[in-house]
């Protein structure tokens, strides 16, 4: 009978379906939830009393998974078939959902039953919600904001007909209580983020939270799922890419440049990434970078920059421009909001004193209301659009990036709303053109994709371009023989940008 319930869960594969469908809390598909499982030692479902804890439950695809593994494993010490799924679902294999709904969902893909007390259900246990539980809590608010997760009280201060989003693995100052015990293995894949109340549609990232708690507990082994924003950029995660970067417990790390070639259909900016830390190893991590399908492995210091560089081939690259020690291109782009006007300003246009350019076209501004950037007003200057040209982060069908998206030189009093940054400014005309040329160069702009993991341009993604003498015109061929780029390089460079007119 359990033999017979425990072959019926795996064909058709349900969650093969569900993991295509495009969600704020991305369901995982089998096959990466397995690749994650292969970075495991192997031996770990061999043994009876390794302990596996999925703190962020949507359809029990992890736990579900890990028990194939645990139950062909520990057929020798269990021979008996029901003896061995008894052990394992209520010994082994723990989880936290994060909605009642997927509570009842993980409990069905990993019970066979949503209630794992009934009949149905391939191991029987005492109370309904098994060994895997969900409690609806609230928030704690302060200053209308979460303490915990920075959720806004005006979105998530909600009455009993709708979920909280509470997740109870973060909303708790001592994690090692929820089960009282020790686990081996902390696994799964996160919710990434909750609304924060801002401007639009903006959110704060919350994927790093499960992480950072999950290491308070001190399992052996910690693996998760995560968006991969942290390595250069992403709202409130300096503090974590700091620690992921110089933490060198974490010795695999496998890396998504596009997110729907890791969940299909699903568009996540920066794309996605997944990760083994081992507790009890200490080393240089073994990195993949998967993208245009290119495959490429090497071991890797990852705090050998501010930000992480995710494309293995770009390394020697960013070397040999680093080699001549000149100074970065992000010295010449201003702060945000170079001219203290917002996106919002439209200007006057009874008044004749500068010209404005917006995102909602060109208008007429008086003198008083520019409050920054007096020192280029008067200047020739490279205006450049703070967002790049690829949606979510993703290159186009060809695989190639464009990067930049608007620029334009603008001249004495002209100057820009927030919408826009601006890049070297000069009284010579001549230096900013050639300036202007420099930075449509596929080089300037493979060099600045390295330090982008979303779609906002800010000073220090230039942290990688080199200075250049704007006495004078570059080209990309010009560029290439003084950093002495070999045809392997060149190809690279030339096969990921895209031509800019």
């Amino acid at each position: 009978m359990a033999e017979s319930l425990f072959n019926k869960v795996y064909n058709p594969d349900v969650l093969s379906c569900l993991a295509n469908l495009s969600n704020d809390e991305v369901f995982t598909p089998p096959e990466i939830v397995n690749q994650i499982l292969d970075m495991l030692p192997q031996e770990l479902f061999k043994n009876p009393d390794t302990t596996f804890l999925d703190p962020a439950c949507k359809t029990g695809v992890f736990l579900r998974e890990i028990a194939k593994r645990l139950i062909k494993g520990l057929e020798p010490q269990f021979p008996d078939l029901q003896e061995r799924i008894d052990h394992i679902f209520q010994k082994q294999l723990f989880g936290i959902a994060i909605t009642e709904l997927t509570s009842l969902l993980s409990r069905r893909g990993v019970y066979c039953s949503k209630y794992p007390n009934s009949e149905f259900s391939v191991s029987r246990f005492d109370t309904a919600e098994g060994n895997i539980r969900y409690k609806r809590i609230p928030h704690t608010w302060k200053d209308g904001k979460c303490i915990y997760c920075g959720a806004s009280q005006k979105e998530y201060d909600r009455g009993g007909e709708l979920e909280t989003h509470a997740y109870e693995f973060i909303h708790t100052i001592t994690p090692e209580k929820l089960f009282d015990m020790k686990f081996d293995v902390i696994i799964g894949n996160p919710p990434y983020q909750l609304s924060d109340g801002g401007n639009g549609a903006s959110a704060k990232p919350i994927y790093h939270l499960f992480v950072e708690q999950a290491k308070k507990l001190k399992p052996r082994y910690l693996s998760m799922i995560i968006p991969a924003r942290w390595y250069a950029g992403g709202k409130g995660l300096d503090e974590f890419r700091n620690s992921m970067l110089n933490d060198n417990h974490i010795i695999r790390l496998v890396d998504y440049v596009n997110a729907k070639d890791c969940f299909s259909g699903v568009s996540i900016g920066g794309g996605i990434c997944y990760f083994l830390w081992n507790r009890d190893e200490s080393k240089d991590c073994l990195f993949t970078s998967i993208h245009d399908r290119i495959q490429s492995t090497k071991e890797r210091k990852l705090n050998e920059f501010p930000v992480f560089i995710r494309y293995n081939e770009a390394l020697s690259i960013v070397y040999k421009a680093q080699a001549f020690h000149e100074p970065s291109f992000s010295e010449c782009i201003s702060t945000r909001n170079p001219f203290g006007l917002s996106s919002s300003e439209r200007g006057d246009n009874s008044c004749d004193s500068y010209t404005l350019y917006s995102s909602g076209g060109t208008f007429k501004i008086t003198q008083e209301k520019v409050t920054a950037g007096t020192d280029m007003i008067h200047d020739y200057k490279i205006m450049l659009s703070k967002v790049t040209s690829e949606h979510a982060g993703e290159p186009d069908q060809s695989g190639k990036f464009m990067v930049l998206s608007k620029m334009q030189i603008l001249g004495p009093n002209e100057v820009c709303t927030d919408s826009y940054l601006i890049a070297y400014h000069s009284s010579d005309k001549t230096y900013v053109q050639n300036c202007y040329n420099y930075m449509t160069t596929k080089f300037f702009r493979f060099l600045l994709l390295q330090a982008i993991s979303s779609i906002n341009l800010s000073k220090d993604k230039f942290q990688f371009v080199p200075m250049q003498d704007f006495s004078r015109a570059w080209t990309d061929e010009e560029l290439y023989r003084k950093y002495q780029l070999n045809n392997e390089e060149t190809a690279f460079i030339e096969n990921m940008i895209r031509a800019k007119e």
